[in-house]
């Protein structure tokens, strides 16, 4: 079967995926056979319009021509190279990112859920090493209600019985349980007296707090204008 000239309906394709992958989404009765910007076609013909616009931090549209052809020509040029070796491209991609949003390192990843592990490898190394934080007692807080991908160490923080049922144990000291509290009390999103009585009760210990902008999972949540900025400045202070 050739990669690109197959031909099979929507509803074989459901079935196949069905039967034959693993059931970790529960994607819309819609099978993409093509797509361009924000239109999609199934493969009996029926176009839709793709409110997504392709998906999430990716929402450039589908077959972004100037996209598509940076995909051919880096392909043709040089389509793999190790970290174990340096190349021309990579070097540029950092020192722009950097420069752009005033870091002073970048490390890459090909996922939201890989950055977000290696954010919590970065926060408690950082607490341990700069911060002083007893080995083992690092804490990094997180809001109820928050997704930020599927890999254990995440859903260590999640209050969604879906993504945490049978799949204990789960990392210590990760999650929105507010320090200190006994009845289990949760840090709400958006509400900063939540951040202000875990800085206040745990501070010392506290490695990183992990907030999503905006909430999607738990229903496009935006916190008040300033929320971040006060989270921050708390921070900052300790």
């Amino acid at each position: 079967m050739s990669a690109l000239n197959y031909n099979i309906s929507s509803e074989t394709a459901v079935n196949y995926e069905q039967e034959y992958s693993a059931h970790n989404y529960h994607p819309l009765p819609v099978v993409f056979h093509k797509a361009k910007g924000a239109h999609v076609w199934d493969p009996e013909g029926n176009e839709y319009l793709d409110f997504l616009s392709a998906y999430s931090a990716v929402n450039q549209g589908h077959c972004h021509p100037k996209i598509i052809q940076a995909l051919i020509d880096q392909a043709q040029n040089l389509t793999l190279c190790s970290r174990a070796f340096s190349s021309d491209i990579f070097g540029l991609y950092a020192k722009y990112i950097t420069e752009f949003f005033n870091y002073e390192m970048v490390l890459p990843m090909n996922t939201g859920a890989e950055a977000v592990e290696t954010g919590l490898k970065l926060a408690r190394r950082w607490g341990y090493v700069k911060k002083g934080i007893p080995q083992g007692e690092a804490i990094i807080l997180s809001a109820k209600d928050n997704f930020h991908g599927r890999t254990l160490g995440i859903i260590s923080m999640s209050t969604d019985p879906d993504a945490t049922t049978n799949f204990g144990p789960y990392l210590n000291n990760v999650g929105p349980q507010i320090p200190g509290e006994e009845n289990g009390r949760l840090l709400r999103y958006g509400v900063i007296e939540d951040v202000e009585l875990a800085f206040k009760n745990a501070g010392d210990k506290i490695a990183a707090i992990l907030l999503e902008p905006i909430q999607g999972e738990a229903g496009i949540v935006v916190p008040p204008a300033d929320y971040l900025t006060r989270v921050t400045e708390l921070y900052v202070m300790l």
